[in-house]
């Protein structure tokens, strides 16, 4: 183990890579070890004898935005003591992305009151520093050894996220967590050290097929290269998101069911970027080819808030023998139009 302390700043964090399936208990080194894949910020608490600092995955402070994790941390995390996390909100039992969203856009002035009003919870999962000594060279079954003796006597907000090695508790986890905003499973080896930086670790995503109309395309129309997708919603379809890049193949059956949209249709031939791909923080727009609405299959994780998905769906095929006045916003999605 390193004895020496991190440097100050923020630590380089350690990522997962997807999966299309859970891994079985063997597929990484010491055994597999599962974990809830949280739906939130992923902070870092770092604490000195000077200062307790809240660190996202890009390196930002973002202290200011969360006192109230601050000042739990402050109380109940040691000096020299870094704890890698995720930050969430829950709203009548559900985790609540869009709520931590305005953590980070609410002016100074209103923060404190967003603060009381839906306050934040620290779900720890590792243990970069303990008592001013390095751990990330420890084997994961060790630092999370120490990390459960540091949260023993924690009390909200600050919260363990559970694990497991049972496979079957962890495939229960997977198809019943999703119905409260947990987005699937991130899988570590017990014998992993902490390497920042790099996707060591795997996450599979829990994904649900449901129909969304097709009222437009990226790209030609006889050559589509992605799908936007809308659902109705306050009264009107509404843009929800995008499909990822369509394969040739794929492409070109979905082109043989696409028809032109008529002058009467729902969007517009140009859209802000943001309004199909959330994290689209430019000012440019995307030029849509408006077709007439048809529904189509996809496939969505749990990532959704406001009124549009925060991923990419996945287009599954043409359902054109169903008719867009029947689609409905799935029940388990909750909307904020």
């Amino acid at each position: 183990m390193k004895s020496a302390p991190l440097t100050a700043g923020p630590p380089a964090l350690a990522l997962a890579r997807a999966v299309p399936k859970i891994p079985a208990l063997d597929a990484l080194p010491g055994g597999s070890m599962y974990e809830p894949k949280w739906d939130g910020y992923r902070i870092v608490i770092s604490s000195a004898e000077d200062a307790t600092t809240l660190w996202s995955r890009q390196g930002k402070d973002l202290t200011r935005y969360f006192p109230d994790l601050a000042a739990a941390a402050e109380d109940q995390i040691p000096p020299g003591f870094i704890v890698d996390g995720e930050a969430v909100i829950w709203t009548d039992g559900r985790l609540d992305f869009e709520a931590l969203q305005k953590r980070l856009t609410t002016s100074k002035k209103n923060l404190a009151a967003l603060v009381s009003e839906r306050p934040a919870t620290f779900v720890a999962f590792d243990l970069l520093q303990a008592a001013g000594t390095d751990t990330r060279g420890l084997a994961l079954r060790d630092r999370r050894e120490l990390l459960e003796e540091l949260a023993s006597w924690w009390e909200p907000p600050l919260d363990l996220s559970p694990v497991t090695t049972d496979l079957a508790k962890a495939t229960i986890w997977f198809e019943t967590m999703p119905a409260t905003g947990v987005e699937g499973l991130v899988i570590k080896g017990a014998d992993q050290e902490y390497q920042g930086g790099e996707r060591q670790w795997l996450k599979v995503k829990h994904r649900e097929t449901l129909d969304v109309v097709c009222a437009a395309v990226i790209g030609p129309i006889n050559r589509p290269e992605m799908v936007v997708a809308g659902l109705p919603i306050g009264g009107e379809l509404r843009i929800v998101g995008r499909t990822s890049l369509l394969k040739g193949q794929t492409s070109r059956a979905l082109a043989a069911h696409l028809k032109p949209g008529r002058t009467d249709h729902p969007w517009p031939a140009e859209v802000k970027s943001g309004a199909i791909d959330r994290f689209n923080s430019t000012s440019s727009t995307t030029a849509l080819t408006l077709v007439e609405p048809m529904v189509v299959e996809v496939s969505a994780d749990t990532a959704f808030s406001g009124s549009s998905f925060r991923h990419a769906l996945r287009y599954k095929r043409a359902r054109p023998e169903l008719d867009p006045a029947d689609v409905a916003v799935p029940g388990h999605l909750v909307l904020n139009p």
